[in-house]
């Protein structure tokens, strides 16, 4: 259900997130976060686009959070980089269905409604400030 995308563009946001206010390079959240360097500037870009985050070249640049952490909700995340994509029509397109969805349709759309509640209701805060649970990123690989 999510991409390796929306993967790689939450923790991203999760490691700003927890380094915030401070200003981090993007080769440092690839390696705190084990995404490939390449794949994360796609992912950067996005959320740079979608003002989730803000990026400045040169000396003394780097990425942070451009939205503090409590107003940041993992549905935001989500839809900078990959929409989520609901069922409004027959994905068949058949004409005698039209807006009117079959039972594995209609289901299935309100499968995504539930999980686009979860994710519009759980902050990026939320996901940091959970007591006595690990970090909501990888280990670190040791070179």
């Amino acid at each position: 259900m999510i991409s390796s995308t929306v993967e790689y563009a939450l923790r991203a946001v999760a490691h700003l997130a927890a380094e915030s206010p401070a200003i981090c390079t993007a080769k440092q959240i690839a390696t705190t976060t084990q995404v490939p360097a390449a794949y994360l500037s796609k992912v950067l870009q996005g959320l740079v686009k979608a003002k989730i985050i803000r990026s400045q070249r040169g000396v003394g640049g780097g990425i942070s959070l451009a939205k503090e952490p409590e107003r940041l909700t993992i549905l935001d995340v989500i839809n900078a980089v990959e929409p989520l994509q609901r069922i409004s029509k027959c994905p068949l397109n058949l004409e005698s269905h039209g807006t009117n969805l079959c039972p594995l349709h209609r289901r299935l759309d309100n499968a995504m409604a539930q999980a686009e509640m979860a994710f519009a209701s759980t902050t990026v805060a939320d996901l940091l400030s959970e007591s006595g649970q690990p970090k909501p990123l990888c280990d670190m690989k040791i070179e």
